[in-house]
């Protein structure tokens, strides 16, 4: 797998500038590969919350980490209750994620915006939810931490929501925080735009 992929590429990213046996956060669960990734970076001694809305999604994610693993370590939430063992599944939506974390406890939130990769498309991320899980998302990152976001556009998912959330995070006050959005310069077709952002210690 190509370490230009934007999956891959974010991962790198974290890896580089976050300490490992943290607290993580996947706020969209997807099919797992970044909620695996933080468990790899959690080890022993961390903890990772990963949400998503649809049960296919937590299923698919608690198969990969079984897989690999991590299956005495999972615990499944899917009524509110509260989150037990190293590795909380949830299925609740990401801009709830307050509910189950506490404020200035994360070293990372990772995003990835869109549709559930070979889900129904009609079911995806949207901007309304996206920018209250963002502010949220900030409240819970410890100082230093980062958020790390995968935005696509065009096709199914339109170019609404990736100009309303790079919009809000232009806005974020400069001493507080520290934002980088990349870009791949020589693809067409829209490609995909990382971005991180660090919360200023």
């Amino acid at each position: 797998m190509r370490k230009s992929q934007i999956t891959n590429w974010c991962h790198e990213m974290i890896r580089s500038q976050v300490k490992t046996g943290g607290v993580y956060v996947d706020a969209t669960m997807g099919n797992g590969h970044d909620t695996l990734f933080l468990c790899e970076m959690a080890g022993e001694c961390g903890k990772v919350f990963a949400f998503d809305i649809q049960k296919i999604a937590l299923e698919s994610t608690r198969k990969r980490l079984g897989e690999r693993g991590f299956t005495e370590d999972i615990s499944v939430v899917t009524d509110g209750s509260e989150c037990r063992g190293r590795i909380a599944l949830i299925l609740d939506g990401h801009e709830h994620m307050d509910r189950y974390v506490e404020t200035g406890s994360v070293d990372v939130v990772c995003f990835n915006f869109g549709y559930l990769p070979g889900g129904d498309h009609a079911v995806c991320t949207k901007k309304e939810t996206d920018l209250k899980a963002i502010r949220t998302a900030l409240h819970l990152l410890k100082k230093g931490g980062m958020l790390s976001l995968c935005i696509y556009s065009g096709k199914d998912t339109g170019f609404e929501e990736k100009e309303a959330i790079l919009d809000f995070l232009k806005g974020l006050p400069s001493r507080e925080y520290t934002v980088i959005v990349n870009s791949y310069h020589n693809r067409e077709n829209n490609p995909p735009i990382p971005v991180f952002v660090w919360k200023e210690e």
